[in-house]
C-alpha cells in the first residue's frame, strides 16, 4: 500500500478530503493532519487515518514522519503556515515529493517541489466558459496545451471532411464526441458540424489547427496569412506584360478587404517603375528589391513580415522549374495570373480525382468563390471511378450545403483537360502538391489530371497547400 500525507485546513483543505473521502480507492492511504479535524462519515477507517494537530510544530510532525511517503500535498491558510510546514518536512525528508496549493504567489527554490497557482486555476477555468477559446486539458500531461478540445463550428473548414485526409503532423485528433457518445476516429470518419474534437499534439501546433478549425467563408486568404503579395519581375516581364498584370492584381485585390504588397524586381524599367509607386495608396504597398536578393530567402522573409495569406505571379515566370520550387516550399496559395482578362470570369473550376488532397483545400475553393462571385463547376472523368472519387464528391456536396453555394457536377467521357482548354472564362483550383514541382516531361506520357497542370497555362490557375 501506497501512503500518502495530505495536510489540510481551512475550506479548500477540507473539501479536499470530502472529495478524497467520496473518490472510490483501494490502493491507497491517506494519513490527513488538520488543526481541527472535520466529520467524515464516509471515510474507510483502513484507508484514511486522521490527526488533529498543527503541522507547523516539528516535534509533532516527526512523529509521523518517521514513516516512507509517496507523496506530501498542503493546503493551508496562511502563507507562513505553509513556509513553516515545508520547512519541517524538508528537515526530515529532503526527497519527498510535496505539491502546495499557493494562493499567495510565493517562492521556493526547491527542486522536489510543485506549486499550484489557484489564481491560475480559477483563471483558466472560468476562461473554458469563453466562446471560441480552445478548451485545454489542465490536469493531463504537461498542462501546457498539448491535450485540446475543439468544437467544429457548422461553417468549419473541418466539416465533412474524413479524418484519413487531414494532413496529421506533429498531431492527431484521438477522439470525437458526437452526441454525448466517444467515437474513436478512423480514417474514414467524417467529422460533422458540432463535433468536439480531442485532439492531442505539439501545443504551438494545435494553436495553428484550432485557428484552421474555426475558419469560416470569407476569411480567404486566412489561415495561410492575410495580405496579398504581386511578384513583378522585370528581367524577365516586358511592360506590356507588367501593366496587365498590375490592372489584374488590383482587380482581384478590391474583392478582398486586406493590404496588397507589389514586390519589384530587378528594377531596370523606371518609367515603370514610377507608375508602380503610383499605386501606393493606404491598402496597396509598393517594395523595389535593388540589390538582386535571393528570390527564397526573400520571400520568406516577405511572407513572415507581411503575413502574407497568396501570392499572385505571372504564368510565364510560374513555369519556371526553380519558381515552383520555391513557391511550393513557401507553404501559401498561389494565383498564377494569364493573360486573360480576370473581371470576365465566372466559374471555379475543379477537376475531381481520387487524389484526397482535394478535401483539403475544398474549403478554400468554396471561400475565393464566394468572395470573387464566382460559380463552382466540378468535372468528374467517367472513365476514372473510383470509392476515394465518390467520397471526394461527397464531401463538396455537403459543404455546398453548409456554405448555401450551388455546384455543378458534369460527367464527361473524354479527357476533362482536353474539354477544358476549348473553353474560356475559368479559374482552375487545384491542390499546390509535390507533383506540380517536376519538370513538365515527367508528365509528357500521364492521365493525372494534376501532373497536367501545365497544359492550361493559358489559364488562371490557383494552386492551394495541403499543409496546414
Amino acid at each position: 500500500m501506497k501512503k500518502f500525507l495530505i495536510i489540510a485546513d481551512g475550506k479548500i483543505g477540507h473539501h479536499l478530503v470530502e472529495r478524497l473521502v467520496d473518490t472510490y480507492t483501494t490502493e491507497n492511504i491517506y494519513y490527513i493532519i488538520q488543526q481541527k479535524a472535520g466529520d467524515y462519515p464516509n471515510a474507510n477507517p483502513q484507508r484514511f487515518k486522521f490527526f488533529e494537530f498543527d503541522p507547523t510544530s516539528y516535534y509533532k510532525l516527526a512523529n509521523l514522519l518517521k514513516m516512507e511517503f509517496v507523496q506530501a500535498i498542503i493546503s493551508m491558510e496562511t502563507p507562513q503556515e505553509i513556509e513553516n510546514t515545508v520547512r519541517n518536512i524538508r528537515t526530515l525528508k529532503p526527497q519527498l515529493r510535496t505539491v502546495i496549493l499557493d494562493q499567495f504567489d510565493m517562492h521556493f527554490d526547491d527542486p522536489n517541489l510543485v506549486q499550484i497557482n489557484s489564481n491560475e486555476l480559477l483563471a483558466s477555468r472560468l476562461i473554458d466558459y469563453l466562446p471560441n477559446v480552445p478548451v485545454i486539458a489542465q490536469n493531463v500531461g504537461m498542462g501546457e496545451g498539448e491535450v485540446m478540445e475543439v468544437l467544429v463550428p457548422f461553417g468549419s473548414s473541418f466539416v465533412y471532411r474524413h479524418v484519413g485526409v487531414i494532413e496529421q503532423k506533429n498531431w492527431r485528433i484521438v477522439g470525437i464526441y458526437r452526441n454525448r457518445r466517444l467515437i474513436l476516429p478512423g480514417r474514414r470518419t467524417m467529422i460533422h458540424p458540432n463535433d468536439l474534437l480531442l485532439l492531442v499534439g505539439q501545443p504551438p501546433v494545435l494553436k495553428s489547427v484550432y485557428r484552421a478549425i474555426k475558419r469560416e467563408l470569407g476569411q480567404f486568404p486566412a489561415p495561410f496569412g492575410t495580405n496579398l503579395y504581386l511578384l513583378i519581375d522585370m528581367a524577365q516581364q516586358s511592360r506590356a506584360e507588367i501593366a496587365q498584370l498590375l490592372e489584374q492584381a488590383r482587380f482581384i485585390h478590391s474583392h478582398f478587404k486586406y493590404e496588397l504588397i507589389i514586390k519589384v524586381l530587378n528594377p531596370t524599367d523606371f518609367d515603370m517603375l514610377r507608375r508602380i509607386k503610383s499605386y501606393r495608396s493606404p491598402t496597396i504597398n509598393v517594395e523595389v528589391d535593388y540589390e538582386n536578393s535571393d528570390l527564397g530567402t526573400m520571400l520568406d522573409l516577405d511572407i513572415n513580415r507581411y503575413h502574407v495569406g497568396v501570392v499572385f505571379v505571372a504564368s510565364r515566370l510560374f513555369t519556371k522549374q526553380s519558381v515552383r520550387r520555391i513557391l511550393y516550399e513557401c507553404n501559401v496559395p498561389v494565383l498564377s495570373i494569364a493573360h486573360r482578362p480576370f473581371e470576365t470570369l465566372r466559374e471555379t473550376v475543379v477537376v475531381v480525382t481520387d487524389n484526397r488532397d482535394l478535401e483539403k483545400v475544398s474549403t478554400t475553393i468554396f471561400d475565393i468563390a464566394a468572395q470573387l462571385g464566382f460559380n463552382i463547376e466540378l468535372i468528374s472523368y467517367l472513365q476514372e471511378q473510383s470509392e476515394e472519387k465518390s467520397e471526394v464528391l461527397e464531401h463538396f456536396k455537403n459543404l455546398a450545403v453548409i456554405f448555401s453555394k450551388s455546384i455543378k457536377i458534369n460527367e464527361l467521357d473524354e479527357n476533362p483537360i482536353r474539354v477544358l482548354r476549348k473553353r474560356e472564362n475559368f479559374l482552375y483550383c487545384l491542390p499546390f502538391s509535390e507533383k506540380m514541382v517536376e519538370n513538365p516531361l515527367m508528365s509528357l506520357f500521364s492521365t493525372d489530371s494534376e501532373r497536367l497542370y501545365h497544359r492550361l497555362k493559358d489559364y488562371h490557375q490557383l494552386y492551394i497547400p495541403v499543409r496546414i
